[in-house]
């Protein structure tokens, strides 16, 4: 059984994955891929769409407005917290909310141009994928997938099982070196199994695999304040701009600049328009 609250037409842009809460010294932020991700498609002129697992909460209805968000009711939220200690930073998950199941697409939202798989806690199905037909761009964001955890909530790296499962069905690949442990070996083999691939690398920009070559695209040379979210707002304008020229160098030139702007601020205050990208897009210098 499935809660819809708004967004009844079919969107532009949907993204697929949990809704986490981050503790914080002063309570909790909202997070997850689809929280940043569906905010950056909005901003980028496009209809944006969630679909999620979480409890009941109203201030995210709020926090998302304007995103057609579509909810499977659980009792419980996804929630991240990051303990400091000597030793290092270790990450937490607990509780954590039940997968989504792959009937919750709803019916108006499965003829959606784009839609971006972006699990955090092993919650989105492969099979999620089969529900769109062919004509949708589909991408993922694997992080989720390569995550475990321990009894007590200890976040640990994990092989990523299903990966010829989504990598089958999916168009787009794009994920960092982080996200599998900095293992070059293991890239270069996602890399290889994906239709499209884009690695990000930061400061350095990224690397696009497609049609057996590799080309890297350069990053914008901008004062770096915090790169929170730019991993997010990449992939968003990625899949945005591919489902646009089906011109993946095109698009990695889009994202790499979308991604420019939020790493000159803190939150989604600085997300940017299109018409801001278009124009640094024009006038911006590239990193050499």
């Amino acid at each position: 059984m499935t809660t819809q609250h708004a967004g009844l037409s079919t969107p532009d842009y949907l993204v697929v994955g949990h809704v986490t809460k981050d503790v914080t010294p002063d309570g909790f932020l909202f997070g997850g891929t689809v929280s940043f991700c569906s905010l950056t498609a909005q901003k980028l002129g496009l209809q944006a769409a969630v679909l999620t697992r979480c409890e009941e909460l109203p201030e995210l209805r709020d926090y998302l407005a304007g995103v057609g968000l579509h909810i499977v009711p659980s009792d419980e939220t996804t929630t991240f917290e990051n303990v400091y200690t000597r030793a290092g930073r270790t990450q937490r998950i607990g509780p954590v909310a039940p997968p989504i199941p792959i009937g919750a697409v709803p019916e108006v939202w499965r003829t959606v141009p784009v839609v971006h798989l972006g699990p955090v806690s092993q919650e989105v199905p492969p099979e999620l994928a089969d529900v769109f037909p062919p004509s949708t761009v589909i991408g993922a964001t694997p992080q989720g997938w390569m995550r475990a955890w321990d009894e007590a909530g200890r976040v640990r790296y994990a092989p990523w099982h299903n990966a010829l499962k989504v990598l089958s069905r999916v168009d787009a690949l794009i994920f960092s070196p982080e996200d599998v442990g900095g293992d070059v070996e293991l890239v270069r083999h996602y890399c290889e199994m994906a239709k499209l691939a884009v690695v990000t690398d930061r400061h350095n920009g990224c690397v696009v695999w497609h049609s057996g070559r590799q080309d890297r695209q350069p990053a914008f040379d901008v004062e770096e304040v915090d790169p929170t979210g730019a991993g997010d707002v990449f992939a968003t304008a990625f899949l945005v701009r591919y489902g646009e020229s089906q011109d993946p160098l095109d698009a990695a030139e889009f994202a790499n600049c979308a991604a420019s702007f939020i790493v000159e601020g803190r939150g989604t205050t600085v997300l940017p328009t299109r018409e801001r990208v278009e124009q640094r897009l024009k006038h911006g210098k590239r990193r050499t």
